[in-house]
């Protein structure tokens, strides 16, 4: 049932503008909770929805208003206050939509917590998501950003999405390669770049999963755990464990994850790289590329740990910027600047940001 009125979130020093009976947007609303930066900035006018026709019709009204969508707000660096209308997406829900004697696909509301529904999933006893534990943001953000953690991407699961148009209010489906999924790209990041609001995601997941053990520490912290035959869930348990061990918690220490990609370089560039540092690590991307932990270069260039005050590079993860206390997010945003202008001195790599910076 679509709800008769806009669901609204009370700040303190916000006042209410009514644009229509029975739906409200919010004026000057500080966006620090929306942001696990932790970032005080404020939003022109504020709004949330929890179904799509709520959308459609606060849509209607703002017509060509400068807008942003925001989820878990997990992905974003504001450098100041947002001149626009800001629209949270809590369209919620999980529901099975398709189901074999081998795979089940599950259909999610945009606004469902990603962690959440990854824990769902598990409890189900369906595999494929749990390598993607404890990653921040929300369920509409993983085929935007195409997430990925300990080999396993989003575009290794998904099946379809549902997004609405802003321009036309129409609902269209997006197919695997619609989406045109890349290294923490898709299509949404590109082309259609604030183009569409995205409602609902379905994913394809496994009842005989076939487990991912191998990448990065998993397989040490489940001999740790004294796990010897895991489940989906001891490898989410490991997961965690191991993100817990190295990523600060957004709720203590304001932080977005990893900051930045990981540079591809050609094998041509990174064996010249190597004459002169030996121990630069890499991973197969094809036959012509290879990937360059950024966390590596960063760390071997003295930043990781580095402290500016109430800001820095997170001591126990080089690719985490961090805000301490009330820093503001254009002081990050030239933190990432001097990183990059580094990097690229010496190594002659570029960096790219992973983060959106608003």
């Amino acid at each position: 049932m679509i709800k008769q009125s806009i669901s609204v979130f009370v700040q303190a020093k916000s006042t209410y503008i009514r644009i229509k009976k029975d739906q409200m947007l919010q004026e000057n609303v500080n966006l620090k909770p929306f942001n696990t930066f932790g970032i005080t900035v404020y939003s022109k006018y504020f709004a949330s929805f929890s179904t799509v026709g709520e959308l459609k019709d606060l849509l209607s009204l703002l017509n060509d208003r400068n807008l942003l969508i925001l989820g878990g707000g997990s992905n974003v660096l504001f450098q100041g206050d947002f001149d626009g209308v800001v629209l949270r997406n809590e369209i919620k829900g999980v529901e099975r939509i398709e189901e074999t004697k081998e795979e089940v696909v599950l259909k999610v509301g945009a606004g469902e917590a990603w962690h959440s529904f990854v824990l769902h999933a598990i409890e189900e006893g369906l595999g494929g998501v749990e390598n993607l534990s404890l990653i921040p943001g929300s369920v509409g953000a993983s085929p935007m950003q195409n997430i990925g953690a300990y080999g396993v991407e989003i575009k290794d699961v998904f099946e379809s999405l549902e997004a609405l148009e802003i321009e036309t209010g129409k609902l269209r489906v997006f197919s695997h390669e619609d989406c045109q999924f890349g290294y923490r790209e898709s299509v949404f990041k590109k082309a259609l770049k604030g183009k569409f609001v995205i409602t609902s995601v379905s994913y394809r997941l496994s009842k005989f999963p076939q487990l991912n053990t191998s990448y990065g520490a998993i397989e040490e912290e489940l001999r740790l755990m004294g796990v010897e035959q895991p489940s989906i869930k001891d490898v989410s348990d490991a997961v965690i464990a191991i993100r817990k061990s190295k990523l600060p918690d957004p709720k203590s220490i304001g932080n977005a994850g990893s900051f930045f990609k990981n540079p591809v370089i050609s094998k041509q560039q990174f064996n010249e790289l190597r004459m002169h540092h030996e121990n630069i690590p890499s991973y197969a991307v094809d036959e012509n590329n290879v990937k360059v932990p950024a966390g590596w270069l960063i760390d071997q260039s003295g930043w990781k740990g580095k402290t500016m005050g109430e800001f820095g590079v997170h001591k126990r993860q080089a690719l985490v910027l961090v805000n301490y206390e009330n820093a503001k997010g254009a002081d990050i945003f030239d933190l990432s600047e001097q990183i990059i202008r580094d990097i690229h001195s010496r190594y002659g790599i570029q960096l790219e940001r992973e983060v959106n910076i608003i």
